[in-house]
């Protein structure tokens, strides 16, 4: 499920933003850049519709998606058949 990043306090959004720029370990080449840096670049992201928070119900976790993933997913998703049983 698609979370409107919107509708999170700032605060709320920041500290998501952070744990995920945190956990992903990203060589960003040459120049390092800070952590506000990063999460920066995910909030631009964020806003220009590239990148999409998802809440899974199954596991219980948000995370932070490429849009186009989160799609080409979902389309996978129904395009299973249902098991025969």
């Amino acid at each position: 499920m698609i979370i409107p990043y919107q509708e999170l306090a700032p605060e709320t959004l920041d500290s998501i933003i952070e744990s995920f720029v945190l956990r992903e370990g990203t060589d960003y080449g040459e120049q390092e850049k800070t952590l506000q840096q990063k999460v920066d670049d995910i909030k631009r992201q964020l806003k220009s519709g590239k990148l999409v928070l998802i809440w899974s119900e199954l596991h219980e976790t948000i995370n932070i998606m490429l849009k186009e993933q989160f799609s080409d997913d979902m389309d996978n998703i129904a395009e299973q058949p249902f098991p025969d049983y």
